[in-house]
């Protein structure tokens, strides 16, 4: 198990790689005092707009993403979650300004896109990123569906909705495993995809056996 650290609402590298200094410092202070080296990792939380932006820059910094995508709908919306499904986002449900609560269902078009920035943008400075996201979404099944379609390769969400995020990820990783039909021209080992999404951190079960 090699541990993860990291870093909230980071919006510009030079936050990052602060935090991350003052982290190495109490790092080997700890190595040198225990005398037991930990080899871990150092990430962010992607929850604001401009950090998709410079997702880039922060890649030099961070060895992985999770999209903290109830932060990040609620700074691309304008939206206080809290004060907007409790005051008038059922109004907007009602009378089809929005199709569904982007708090439970994810915005494809607005915070979908900008994950995808991010994303892109990440993995061309840092190939090897691992990118996830944490959240409510990550317990909806279309929601999981789309971050898959991204290379996004984990989902992490409240405890009460882990067996659905678990199931949907199955069924993702089992759509990616069915041979296409040969008249596509794609060979069953073309079709194989290993960047399947994984649920609480945790590599996926068999798809028959989605449930732990």
């Amino acid at each position: 198990v090699v541990p993860e650290i990291m870093i909230p609402l980071i919006g510009h590298p030079n936050e990052l790689r602060f935090v991350r200094q003052q982290l190495e410092v109490v790092a080997e202070k700890i190595v040198h005092e225990s005398k037991v080296s930990v080899k871990y990792m150092f990430g962010t939380m992607i929850e604001i707009p401009r950090a998709c932006l410079v997702a880039d820059q922060i890649a030099e910094i961070a060895e992985f993403f999770s999209y903290g995508t109830n932060d990040l709908t609620q700074t691309i919306f304008g939206f206080s979650r809290d004060d907007a499904q409790a005051k008038f986002l059922h109004v907007y449900l009602q009378k089809g300004i929005l199709k569904d609560d982007p708090f439970q269902v994810l915005d494809r078009d607005g915070v979908g896109e900008m994950m995808r920035i991010g994303t892109k943008l990440g993995k061309k400075t840092r190939p090897d990123l691992e990118v996830g996201i944490c959240g409510e979404h990550g317990g909806d099944p279309e929601s999981v569906k789309f971050c898959a379609k991204l290379g996004l390769t984990y989902v992490s969400c409240s405890p009460k909705r882990l067996p659905v995020a678990r199931l949907a990820a199955a069924q993702v990783l089992s759509a990616r495993s069915r041979p296409r039909h040969p008249q596509q021209g794609v060979s069953q080992a073309q079709a194989q995809d290993t960047g399947v999404p994984r649920a609480g951190g945790r590599p996926l079960p068999d798809p028959s056996h989605p449930y732990p």
